[in-house]
């Protein structure tokens, strides 16, 4: 039996635990699919941005464990329309969410989001050797 697939068409979103802990094989346990690379790819490529690195790391360190970009912007030193476009990819690869409140958003860590790829990208455990 094939090993299940994430669909290529579908933009990374909300599910991506699910679909990171259902669909696909950690990439040190067995070799990824194009499919499946194209989707990993994309959410590494959503990180690999120090200033989204640091916008995670402020918005899971938060009390609350929520943040508005009101309280983001300044941290970083960037404008507001950078740091929401910044927010907008994090959210869009799955990796935090957004809650409009007036005229500010809110951005929460999507639970088990860095979990999940935490998982697919740690190496299976080394059998001991045999003395």
């Amino acid at each position: 039996m094939a090993a299940p697939t994430l669909d290529a068409t579908a933009a990374p979103g909300p599910g991506l635990a699910a679909t990171l802990s259902s669909c696909c094989t950690p990439l040190a346990r067995a070799p990824l699919s194009a499919v499946d690379a194209e989707q990993l790819a994309g959410v590494l490529k959503a990180i690999a941005v120090p200033a989204r690195l640091r916008l995670l790391s402020m918005i899971y360190a938060r009390d609350g464990g929520e943040a508005c970009v009101c309280e983001l912007t300044e941290p970083l030193g960037l404008t507001q329309p950078t740091v929401s476009h910044h927010l907008k990819v994090l959210v869009d690869a799955g990796l935090i969410s957004r809650d409009k409140r007036g005229v500010w958003a809110y951005y929460r860590p999507v639970p088990g989001a860095m979990a999940a790829l935490a998982a697919m990208l740690t190496p299976a455990p080394m059998a001991a050797e045999a003395d």
